[in-house]
């Protein structure tokens, strides 16, 4: 996956907040699944992935449905970002 930026982070934690809660840690971990397998596509042939775009994060989130964008308060919508968040932590402890 390539490095990730704060839109793609949030991309994906809207895509989660339009899922329902139970479908969420299934959804964010096919998310970045699909941008590794993207991004190694796109460094095996130059190009975009057909289904899952460039190999960034947002790329693979922007095929979903996603929520249109509370405020940072909302309480589910700050869930959603967190478990992004966690879900990144935990790829970068390997």
């Amino acid at each position: 996956m390539r490095p990730v930026l704060h839109g793609d982070a949030t991309t994906a934690a809207l895509v989660l907040l339009a899922a329902p809660p139970a479908l969420r840690p299934g959804i964010l971990r096919r998310m970045l699944r699909e941008a590794d397998a993207a991004d190694a596509w796109r460094a095996r042939t130059g190009r975009a992935h057909p289904l899952w775009g460039t190999g960034t994060l947002m790329s693979a989130a922007m095929r979903r449905p996603r929520a249109r964008e509370p405020y940072l308060d909302d309480r589910d919508y700050a869930a959603c970002l967190a478990m992004v968040f966690e879900a990144l932590v935990a790829r970068a402890e390997g």
